[in-house]
């Protein structure tokens, strides 16, 4: 699911979602007139209109336009007659593809007019999104089925992100199935308008600079930073969107909510650790435009009666650092990755069972959503008392930061694509995995499968309760069989 609900534009509550259903509208004077025609990336709006260039063949090839290279395969710039244009041009197009050769930054809207090109059959065309410089691209919502004889305009809703790339493919099985396309328009976030703390945005040209005020990224203690690819707070792709296990709150210490923005999670003011985090996972959030930050931080937002962890407090503890949210699947900005580097994202896990058995675990799931899949995932622990390097030990940091003595990860995984809770049936795959916090541990993580039963009667914790009851029943008892 790439599209998450993160603004509201003009007093109006635009849902950004997965679903990515485009709003028509019938193209009107005043429709064209409000989009204006900006060239530079510090404007709100870019629209190519096709009146810049020539191109009077099927034969692929690149073209360069008013935003920039574009790549058209059997598709050509008509001004025939019979090409629905706006002005005096617009792709006409096969069975292909128009794409960008560039990059744009930030974009949460695309306008795209479109109809039958002179009395050709109907097609069907769908927009692709790609935020890796165009290796890999992923549908923008429903495909749209080309019927009308005159221009019409949708409005596709896309979530930002850093680097942004898109594709109009048509994918009609009549080959001669003629389409047009004309003013395709990009919206970028506006800061003016967006619900977004603007003074908390990551400077992604300056990656240590902290806008919070109180420390730099690379600190010993930060506030919440964050930018434009945060998950929403509901809905498709929210890091919580099959419930809140132990009913975490702001008024309960020992049950005490957070909202990271790229994850969620339950926090123990006693013990000074998650008691469990839960994220959404999927192509969106592992792009790979931010390296490793490796700054880890205390969280500086705690509320003054809990103790402020600090990288320092594991130092000659025989403990790593053990990321609960790892850091490879957030690694779409800067400010996603060092997020993961927050204290509070950290358990005193035994290095071997981090480094080996729970790397390799995660490393799995990468590759399942490599494979076109999304996975919401809540990792926790339960009991007292752990084996590190250096031997057993039941809290480190002079007991201030407890050591678990067990770790689990629940990991629903589901095909890429929209309304994921309606799309959870009895046949769903579910991983969940419970390993000893200790240093004698088996790299196979597959060694370690439980059921969600074993987990919820472990912890208390109630876990899938957005599903309906029966089908949690089916669900949770399933030990998964992956070879």
């Amino acid at each position: 699911m790439f599209i998450r609900n993160l603004f509201f534009y003009t007093g109006i509550a635009l849902a950004i979602t997965t679903a990515f259903q485009p709003h028509r509208e019938w193209a009107s004077a005043e429709t064209k007139s409000s989009i204006q025609n900006p060239l530079q990336q510090d404007t709100a709006t870019y629209k190519e209109d096709f009146e810049a260039s020539a191109k009077g063949s099927y034969a692929p090839g690149d073209l360069d336009l008013t935003t920039g290279s574009w790549h058209l395969n059997n598709a050509l710039i008509g001004s025939a007659v019979a090409d629905l244009k706006h002005g005096s041009r617009s792709v006409r197009m096969k069975t292909g593809s128009i794409a960008m050769n560039f990059d744009l930054q930030h974009i949460q809207q695309v306008y795209i007019s479109h109809g039958v090109y002179g009395q050709d059959r109907t097609s069907t065309w769908k927009l692709m999104l790609s935020v890796d410089g165009g290796k890999n691209y992923s549908q923008v919502g429903a495909a749209i089925t080309e019927k009308k004889h005159n221009l019409v305009t949708d409005t596709f809703s896309v979530k930002p992100f850093y680097k942004m790339r898109f594709r109009i493919e048509n994918t009609g099985s009549n080959a001669a199935a003629r389409i047009n396309l004309d003013d395709i328009t990009f919206v970028k976030v506006d800061p003016a308008v967006s619900t977004i703390d603007t003074s908390k945005l990551a400077d992604l040209t300056a990656p240590t600079s902290e806008h919070t005020g109180t420390a730099t990224l690379s600190g010993k203690t930060r506030g919440l930073v964050y930018d434009v690819d945060i998950q929403p707070e509901k809905g498709d792709n929210s890091n919580m969107l099959f419930g809140n296990p132990s009913r975490a709150s702001s008024t309960t210490p020992e049950n005490y909510y957070l909202d990271l923005k790229y994850y969620t999670q339950s926090y123990s003011r006693s013990k000074a650790i998650p008691n469990w985090v839960s994220w959404h996972l999927d192509a969106t959030t592992t792009t790979r435009i931010a390296d490793r930050m490796d700054n880890f931080a205390g969280f500086s937002e705690l509320p003054p009666e809990f103790f402020v962890v600090t990288s320092s407090s594991y130092v000659g503890s025989g403990f790593d650092r053990g990321h609960n949210c790892p850091s490879a699947d957030r690694s779409s900005s800067k400010a996603a990755n060092s997020a993961t580097f927050l204290m509070t994202n950290m358990v005193p896990q035994a290095p071997r069972n981090n480094q080996r058995t729970w790397a390799n675990f995660e490393s799995y799931l990468r590759s399942l959503v490599d494979a076109g899949n999304e996975i919401y995932i809540i990792m926790g622990n339960y009991g007292t008392g752990g084996i590190g390097s250096k031997g057993p030990a039941t809290t480190i940091a002079n007991g201030n930061i407890a050591v678990p003595a067990h770790l689990w990860k629940v990991a629903l995984i589901l095909p890429q694509g929209n309304k994921d809770l309606s799309r959870v049936n009895a046949n769903t795959r579910i991983i969940a995995i419970s390993t000893a916090n200790v240093n004698t541990i088996d790299p196979d993580w597959r060694k370690y499968l439980v059921t969600v039963n074993d987990i919820e009667k472990a912890t208390g914790y109630d876990l899938l309760t957005a599903l309906p009851e029966r089908l949690q029943t089916i669900l949770e008892q399933r030990k998964d069989n992956v070879n």
